[in-house]
């Protein structure tokens, strides 16, 4: 939450309503300890035949439908809210490529499901509803009633997974609070998650996925803490010798990337935005890179980096840094890691959709 000048009666009324009422959490922005994650399915279930030998694995940061929008966290623009012809228009445009991509499993981040800014389409619904996939399960990180900043308002937003097969126990892991903010700031900030579910197979052991969004503004060492503990249940996963994917927005690039002192993590200069150097945080995934298989081996991309480029903050620009992963305990099919800049004619283009681009790995089952 920013405390512009245009909002500060907004957070002074809202603090002595919370004061007077004398109530803990007015809003319901908090989550408890052993909150389950919501479970879905599509209108329409087209369930695959047989035990699958490989899966195609897709991870995507939508935000949340806004397309390139100039939203005011951008620091380019100042909208806040979408009309629903534009959430509408963004949504299909990710089916498409998820229709074109066709993945088994797919790891969402930044998805709405009962948001003012997207008009309160429920966004895992929506695309269960439009592609090919079957199941979903979602673990809110950022869930209001009302937020007094900028005009939010209500707000439900998180991580998501989909699926061609059904989901057996799932779980919303919570991680740790920043501890750099205000108490009335952190009262109504993000409260981030692992979302850890079970995808369970007719014939076939069912596998582990867990997608992680990590902290993306802290100056407080949150990030490393939510990388550490993902990197703990992955871990913990693996111990049990059960297959896993593991992956997700870590907001971390890779050891070995090239000019970091080009890679600001933000074009903002409002503090609120800018995060701890990455020029400290490129040794942090080393310990994924050696325990796990990545979507992207660490070689080809320290070889040549713009290739799996997965984020920009250009207005303009291009893809000019990696944060997006896909790890296993298992094996990707040689070759099959990519990232969809999309510079290929007849592909759906990715970089009108999100802020992200999608990245894709062939699992290959044992």
């Amino acid at each position: 939450m920013i405390a512009t000048s245009a909002n500060r009666w907004r957070i002074w009324l809202v603090t002595a309503l919370m004061a007077g009422a004398g109530a803990c959490d007015p809003f319901h922005t908090g989550f408890e300890d052993d909150e389950y994650p919501l479970y879905y399915s599509a209108s329409s279930i087209a369930a695959p035949e047989g035990s699958p030998q490989t899966l195609l694995v897709m991870d995507w940061n939508i935000k949340f439908g806004g397309g390139r929008i100039d939203f005011f966290f951008d620091c380019y623009g100042n909208r806040v809210l979408m009309s629903r012809g534009e959430v509408v228009s963004h949504l299909q445009g990710i089916a498409d490529k998820i229709n074109q991509v066709k993945p088994d499993i797919l790891l969402l981040q930044e998805v709405d499901i009962n948001a003012k800014r997207s008009t309160f389409v429920d966004q895992v619904q929506w695309l269960l509803d439009h592609t090919e996939l079957n199941y979903g399960v979602y673990a809110s990180h950022w869930r209001a009633d009302f937020i007094p900043s900028d005009g939010l308002g209500a707000m439900d937003s998180g991580n998501a997974i989909l699926s061609r097969w059904p989901f057996g126990e799932a779980e919303r892991i919570p991680l740790a609070l920043r501890s750099d903010q205000s108490s009335l700031t952190r009262y109504f900030y993000l409260k981030r998650n692992i979302l850890r579910a079970e995808v369970v197979f007719t014939g076939r052991p069912s596998i582990e996925v867990l997608n992680l969004h990590a902290a993306a503004y802290s100056q407080d060492g949150t990030k490393k803490k939510h990388i550490d503990t993902f990197k703990s249940w992955l871990d913990a996963v693996d111990a049990a010798g059960t297959l896993l994917i593991g992956g997700g927005d870590l907001n971390t690039i890779p050891p070995g990337s090239q000019q970091i002192s080009d890679f600001d993590d933000s074009v903002c200069t409002d503090e609120e935005f800018i995060a701890d150097d990455f020029s400290e945080e490129v040794e942090w995934l080393v310990p994924f890179y050696a325990a796990y298989q990545p979507a992207i081996d660490l070689a080809v991309y320290q070889a040549n980096n713009a290739p799996y480029f997965s984020h920009t903050t250009n207005k303009d620009g291009f893809w000019n840094r990696k944060l997006d992963y896909l790890f296993t305990n298992g094996t990707w099919q040689i070759g099959s890691g990519l990232v969809h800049q999309d510079v290929t004619t007849g592909e759906v283009e990715t970089m009108p959709l999100s802020d992200h681009a999608p990245l894709t790995a062939v699992l290959v089952l044992r």
